[in-house]
């Protein structure tokens, strides 16, 4: 019973805290720019792993070419997947975010296919066209009133094949002993560095104001975000890997509602709707994998 309570406490933290990544983002963004916003978030959470698995925890440091993957899955999962998320926040609203990302299942099956040569099943096909089905339908009446973009849009679906490519990397390489704190700790780290040439060339001091939101926003990215949701999901991943992915399923509603709340974002038929068919496209590809 015990057990059952943690698991539920920890599956419904991640959905909660993952969800709300968007609305956060949306926030720093209206007093900062993308990239400051990126490096910030990716340094003050680098700076929290890395003390807390080599300082407090004694864990070794990476060595030969565990560097080199490093280097690889930070540039695919920091700096390319996030890097383009947030800039494609600028031009899509924080719910319509949320539920893109939680069609990473559908492209990383997709993307196992294509790159691995292997039969593209009718499931993930039919997944697929329910997912974006639905992202379009959510979309609409945004694009109808300006509140997204085709542009934003387009950024967001290119952001999420580098976080598939990302996975199936991570997937794909021996790590050794490396606990998982010091693989996202220096992940995180490398990928905010190879974004600072673009920090460079893009930055604007009138453009960036730190208040109390762009502040906010940050240590809420860096610290609940990226630190706490993702050890959650390495929690539940470890635990029961089928049942993790169903919390999966949650995050678009957990994305809309603090949209809603907080941003006031609009929830109507069209938003409902398509939710309804990204979550049904999540079950039909999550069933086929279990099965």
């Amino acid at each position: 019973m015990k057990k059952r309570i943690l698991q539920f406490g920890a599956g419904f933290g991640f959905s909660v805290l993952w969800a709300s990544a968007s609305t956060a983002t949306k926030i720093g963004l209206q007093a900062a720019q993308p990239f400051m916003i990126c490096i910030t978030r990716f340094f003050l959470a680098a700076i929290l792993m890395l003390g807390i698995t080599h300082g407090l925890l004694g864990n070794r440091l990476p060595r030969g070419v565990e560097w080199k993957q490093l280097a690889i899955y930070g540039l695919l999962n920091i700096s390319i997947y996030l890097g383009l998320y947030v800039i494609a926040m600028q031009h899509v609203s924080p719910g319509l975010g949320s539920l893109s990302v939680a069609t990473s299942p559908v492209l990383i099956n997709l993307f196992s296919s294509l790159v691995f040569r292997q039969p593209l099943k009718g499931a993930v096909l039919l997944s697929l066209l329910l997912c974006s089905a639905g992202v379009v339908l959510a979309a609409w009446p945004l694009l109808q009133n300006s509140s997204a973009t085709p542009g934003g849009l387009l950024t967001l679906v290119v952001s999420m094949l580098a976080y598939s490519g990302g996975v199936l990397y991570f997937s794909r390489k021996p790590w050794n002993d490396l606990p998982m704190l010091t693989i996202n700790g220096w992940q995180t780290l490398l990928g905010g560095l190879f974004l600072l040439p673009f920090v460079a060339f893009t930055y604007r001091a009138s453009q960036n104001s730190w208040n109390a939101a762009s502040i906010g926003s940050v240590l809420w990215l860096a610290i609940p975000v990226s630190v706490i949701a993702v050890q959650l999901w390495l929690y539940l991943l470890k635990d029961d890997a089928a049942k993790a992915s169903f919390w999966l399923f949650l995050c678009p509603v957990f994305g809309f509602v603090i949209a809603a709340l907080v941003m006031h974002e609009p929830i109507g038929v069209y938003t409902i709707t398509g939710m309804g068919l990204v979550i049904g496209g999540l079950y039909i590809v999550q069933r086929n994998k279990n099965s």
